[in-house]
């Protein structure tokens, strides 16, 4: 629930430079420029001025058809799977000396065997939740149900709904408890209560998901088929409840903090100190509730659904989050239907990619630092801090420069603007998770060991200063965010490679790529939801009124124009849902052609490759997007990812930037061509 921007698709949960074609990379060192762009990559007989996205990277998604195990496969994924293929190389390489017991090295290659010993895996079966389940069926009451329902969340989703430590909203320099909606194993509350064949058709799927999974845990077919019908039940009855999802991205909306002492008359009756002593927050004396409604209809619904049925909702839980560290019946029951049927791949990965993502989200840190010693050069931390100085200047002099902002609201941009906190590659200091055991029993016991060491980590947040050092991703992540309550950005060491980032490219190319995605993550902490918190990270009006409507106005442009898109056959885009990214990817591209533009490059007109440097440009942003993906997944991601599809990221917001059209002599004449009254300009 933390409110992180990120920069990547939501599928994926990647470093920078202003070279030019020759450049110091230290006093005594040159580097020369070597091919960047791939010209191959483009497809140059689609005409830029109807569809750009087809011109730049056509002959990418010509070269790379879907491969079976993916729903959507593009360059980002490429360089996913690169690294994947590198943490790889460093399991194998430790498992080739004995470690000791308690060493990074023990715990990586421990879990990458138990993940990859598949005649272990299927021999175990359902053992190893057999015990938490029957935990769970020996329940005979509702506070029996509440306190399992604060305990098993530790290791599995969130049932009935959320609970995370992080900084309050409105004091971000200490963290509070925050409670808000959730439950749904589908993910959105769309998919419970949208009357279209799909919807329907996926209710139906994931009702057979459960009945196979429960038969798979030891039910009989009658109960499995009964516990099924009980969990779709109190799902969908927490789906109607729940904030449509354009709802939960304003954030004034979503904060109500309260004493603890209130709750029993400002939401509902409750035994809320027992289910907060199981959750592990024992004596908590205030919190913010997110969304009041839906935690209202959460609570009722606990203390008013049959034990047995409550039962059979938690056991699912457990169920759903062990599945993929089970045997291959329930891992690939679970693709059937959350890879096949919701996203459309064709074959699950390949044991040792699922294996190492495991490993990534267990033991992220002790991955990264290992990561980060092999494959991330110091001089790319130091060029990248150069661009996002550029950057920065770049953005400064664009807020300056705003004909609709005023000088007072303009002076608080710039406060803000000058006091982000920028991380680049990986942390100054790292994490001591020596307390975490990773042993050879089984595989899920290691996710609940790893789990609950994360949780209680979450946990002794609570009360306490916020860590501003504190990374929110690991270094070997291909993905940025920008977080509001810190105001800081973050570029792992994972993303710093091509696409995004070339060591001896020419500027068009690096401003294009890298030099977007720094200018997108900067431009977050202005958008729809990052304005309306301050240089300190609190939520707070610092806009004049009048500024406020101009920026809503303009902002509105942008929604209106991604909402009339057609994705699939009569599926619209949703602009409001993916505003803030929309107005970021507009902001980025427009903050860091205008740094561009300050190079010897970008002064120049002279060619390469038979393009000008302010066509190469946004020939590189066009292919971070490069990729192809199946009309299952176009669906699904237009449901639930805040970000504009790949295509759009490219077709849509193009025409809303000026320096586009000169840079290709796009017209009226061509289709992605729009009236400058209808383009959006913020930032």
């Amino acid at each position: 629930m933390n409110r992180l921007y990120y920069y990547l698709p939501v599928a994926i949960l990647a470093a920078a430079t202003t070279v030019g074609c020759k450049q110091k990379a230290n006093a005594e060192e040159e580097v020369l420029m070597v091919e960047s762009l791939k010209i191959e990559n483009l497809d140059t007989t689609a005409n830029p001025g109807s569809n750009f996205y087809r011109f730049a990277t056509g002959g990418w998604s010509d070269a790379n058809p879907i491969p079976d195990e993916y729903s959507r496969y593009g360059s980002f994924d490429q360089l996913r799977e690169n690294n994947q293929k590198q943490i790889k190389d460093l399991i194998i390489e430790l498992g080739k000396t004995e470690n000791k017991q308690g060493s990074t090295a023990q715990k990586i290659g421990d879990l990458y065997k138990l993940g990859m010993d598949s005649v272990k895996l299927n021999t175990d079966g359902a053992a190893p939740i057999l015990e938490q389940l029957a935990t769970i069926n020996a329940a005979s009451t509702v506070e029996d149900i509440i306190s399992l329902s604060g305990k098993i969340r530790h290791y599995t989703s969130a049932p009935f709904f959320g609970f995370y430590v992080g900084a309050d909203d409105m004091n971000s320099s200490m963290n509070i408890a925050h409670i808000y909606q959730s439950g749904l194993g589908l993910g959105e509350r769309e998919y419970y209560l949208a009357t279209d064949a799909t919807s329907k058709s996926l209710r139906e799927g994931y009702i057979k998901l459960m009945e196979t999974q429960f038969k798979h845990a030891g039910y009989t077919e009658a109960d499995a088929k009964a516990a099924a019908t009980a969990v779709m039940k109190i799902e969908t009855a927490l789906a109607k409840s729940h904030f449509e999802k354009e709802k939960t991205r304003i954030p004034e909306l979503n904060y109500h903090k309260m004493q603890v002492s209130s709750l029993n008359d400002s939401i509902a009756k409750f035994k809320w100190d027992e289910f907060f002593a199981a959750v592990g927050a024992k004596d908590l004396k205030e919190l913010n509730v997110s969304q009041k409604e839906p935690i209202i209809a959460a609570v009722k619904l606990i203390q008013s659904t049959p034990v047995k049925d409550s039962k059979a909702y938690l056991s699912w839980c457990l169920i759903n989050a062990a599945s993929k560290y089970l045997g291959d019946e329930f891992v690939n029951a679970n693709f059937e239907f959350y890879g096949k049927e919701m996203s459309g791949s064709k074959v699950i990965q390949p044991r040792w990619k699922r294996t190492v993502n495991t490993i990534n989200d267990a033991l992220g840190e002790e991955v990264g630092q290992l990561y980060v010693e092999k494959y991330f050069p110091p001089k790319a931390k130091e060029r990248m801090l150069d661009l996002v100085k550029n950057l920065k200047e770049s953005l400064s002099e664009r807020i300056n420069n705003l004909e609709w902002m005023s000088k007072e609201t303009k002076a608080k941009a710039q406060e803000k603007l000058g006091t982000f906190i920028v991380k680049i590659g990986y942390p100054d200091k790292w994490r001591d998770v020596s307390a975490l055991d990773i042993k050879d029993d089984n595989y899920w016991a290691n996710i609940v060991r790893a789990s609950n060491f994360e949780f209680d980590f979450m946990l002794n947040k609570l009360g306490k200063p916020v860590d501003r050092s504190e990374w929110l991703m690991s270094p070997q992540t291909v993905n940025a965010y920008y977080n509001p309550t810190t105001n800081e950005i973050c570029f792992p060491a994972g993303i710093l490679q091509p696409p995004f980032f070339y060591m001896d490219a020419d500027d068009a190319v690096n401003y294009g790529a890298i030099g977007v995605v720094i200018g997108h993550e900067m431009t977050h902490g202005f958008d729809d939801q990052g304005r309306k918190y301050d240089k300190n990270g609190n939520m707070t009006d610092w806009w004049t009124a009048d500024d406020a409507k101009k920026f809503e106005e303009r902002a509105k442009v942008l929604a209106d124009h991604f909402s009339n898109i057609v994705v699939l056959d009569d599926l619209h885009a949703n602009g409001q849902f993916t505003l803030g990214e929309n107005i970021a990817d507009q902001g980025g591209l427009q903050v860091s052609y205008y740094a561009f533009m300050k190079t010897k490059q970008g002064q120049s007109s002279e060619k390469i490759d038979g393009f000008t440097p302010q066509q190469r440009f946004f020939l590189a942003y066009a292919n971070l997007w490069a990729g192809n993906i199946r009309d299952a997944e176009i669906r699904r991601l237009t449901k639930i990812d805040p970000h504009a599809l790949g295509k759009w990221r490219v077709d849509g917001a193009l025409p809303h930037v000026e320096a586009w059209y000169k840079a290709f002599n796009i017209t009226e004449k061509d289709s992605l061509y729009l009236p400058i009254e209808k383009r959006s300009s913020i930032w």
